[in-house]
């Protein structure tokens, strides 16, 4: 699917000078936050709570979200775009609108396991670590709901229906 070296210079000019991006809405950022499945098990209220708590920002085409081999703080929810995720210099998949990237960071400070960079101008919400526990020792019942996708996550895992 992948099956070359990813070379950030691949990033045409055509792809780093696309459309400006429009402004999400904050129903849209609620919504793709109802898509990530760490808030899966979340209300519509602690959704809205999630999305307030988050940063819109604008990425430059081939601008790197995360990085392979470094620890992160925040994760990053695709509003609009696409995104490149790169291991060991090798391409191995792509991210679009909908997509999270480093939300295990949230809870962790383990190394990002591959490096994904901007295929186009993005809009992200970035939901930092601090933020996050800020809004859980506010909100106990997000706490609840997060530790129960998580059991179902590594329930599917442990199951082996979760690749």
């Amino acid at each position: 699917m992948f099956p070359h070296v990813f070379d950030p210079q691949e990033l045409t000019s055509e792809q780093a000078n696309r459309t400006p991006l429009r402004r999400s809405s904050a129903v849209e950022v609620h919504t793709r936050f109802a898509s990530v499945p760490l808030f899966s098990e979340c209300s519509k209220k602690e959704l809205k709570l999630l999305a307030k708590t988050a940063v819109v920002e604008s990425r430059a085409a081939g601008a790197e979200v995360v990085t392979e081999g470094h620890a992160g703080d925040s994760a990053y929810i695709v509003l609009q775009g696409k995104c490149l995720v790169v291991r060991d210099g090798h391409a191995v998949g792509e991210i679009g609108v909908g997509g999270v990237v480093g939300e295990l960071s949230l809870l962790t400070r383990a190394l990002h396991n591959a490096t994904v960079v901007a295929q186009s101008p993005l809009e992200v919400a970035i939901l930092k670590r601090r933020d996050f526990f800020a809004l859980l020792e506010s909100s106990p019942s997000i706490s609840v709901k997060l530790l129960q996708s998580l059991a179902t996550r590594l329930g599917a895992l442990d199951s082996g229906t979760v690749a």
